[in-house]
């Protein structure tokens, strides 16, 4: 299976950001991916389909999301045919835009963590693209490059304090290195990565983080959101969708390279998480490829 298509963005080393606000009729770009964080904003694309790492999702009149470097990602028509006016608001910009040490500051934490989940793919809720659409109108409004600058730093904030976005992609399928805040989370996360294609027992799980069995499962889900099997399955899942995407592998392959142990299960559990069968979400990727 070849290779997604990687984009070669017009920025140059003495540019902070590219900016195209531009009107359309269809998406006819493929799944890609590139070396900088973009944010994308796309108006009456009801119908349509946003494809961001293994997330696959129907979009309702707008979308509003941040993607991170070499995350896969990509609009599509769905089922909704050509639509007349829609309006796309791209801006790419490198991950040196912040330095390295102004980063680190505690004044740009949140941005900082921002960034992090972007690797994933980040969606914004209905009610904050509401709120920042007169901000993203004015950066494309003709301005002095210092202010159009200040305007993307502020937008960017905004996006960093919102309670009103989510992630997209499993890190898995992303291949984001782990941060937790709690080292025995960290450690089982890690170990979870490294050996997701094997059995993980819950008393050996626990044992990594020097607690009781039950005990470990409510300081796991009060820590991560989820609960320790959901977690495993998650992680799995994200596996086999990277594996969909980029091998000709079969999908009984795929189970068991992914630590299901028989077919009915893994068809089950991939479709209750994405909302398709393993074959269905490839047919997805390819329909919109380019081979290179």
């Amino acid at each position: 299976m070849s290779k997604i298509l990687t984009e070669i963005t017009p920025l140059s080393d003495k540019d902070c950001f590219y900016l195209i606000d531009r009107r359309k009729d269809c998406f006819d770009y493929p799944i890609h991916r590139h070396e900088e964080f973009e944010i994308n904003y796309v108006s009456n694309c009801e119908g349509c389909v946003r494809v961001a790492g293994d997330s696959i999702e129907t979009l309702g009149y707008h979308d509003l999301v941040l993607v991170g470097p070499g995350l896969e990602h990509g609009w599509n028509q769905g089922n909704a045919g050509p639509k007349g006016d829609m309006r796309e608001i791209t801006i790419q910009f490198p991950a040196s835009l912040i330095s390295e040490e102004l980063m680190m500051k505690n004044q740009m934490s949140t941005i900082r963590d921002l960034f992090g989940r972007a690797r994933s793919g980040v969606a914004f809720g209905d009610g904050f693209i509401n709120g920042i659409l007169r901000r993203l109108d004015e950066l494309t409004m003709p301005q002095p490059g210092f202010t159009r600058f200040l305007r993307l730093l502020s937008i960017i904030y905004e996006m960093s304090v919102t309670d009103d976005s989510r992630i997209l992609s499993t890190t898995s399928f992303a291949n984001v290195s782990l941060t937790s805040d709690s080292r025995r989370i960290l450690k089982v996360e890690e170990y979870i990565a490294q050996h997701f294609a094997e059995p993980l027992r819950l008393e050996e799980l626990a044992s990594l983080a020097g607690m009781a069995p039950t005990a470990f499962s409510r300081f796991f889900k009060t820590r991560t959101g989820r609960t320790l099997s959901d977690y495993i399955i998650d992680i799995r899942i994200g596996h086999a969708a990277r594996r969909l995407v980029d091998t000709t592998m079969t999908s009984a392959e795929i189970c068991y390279d992914c630590g299901f142990n028989n077919i009915s299960n893994f068809n089950r559990l991939f479709r209750k998480k994405k909302k398709c069968s393993p074959m269905q979400f490839r047919q997805n990727y390819l329909k919109t490829k380019i081979i290179i």
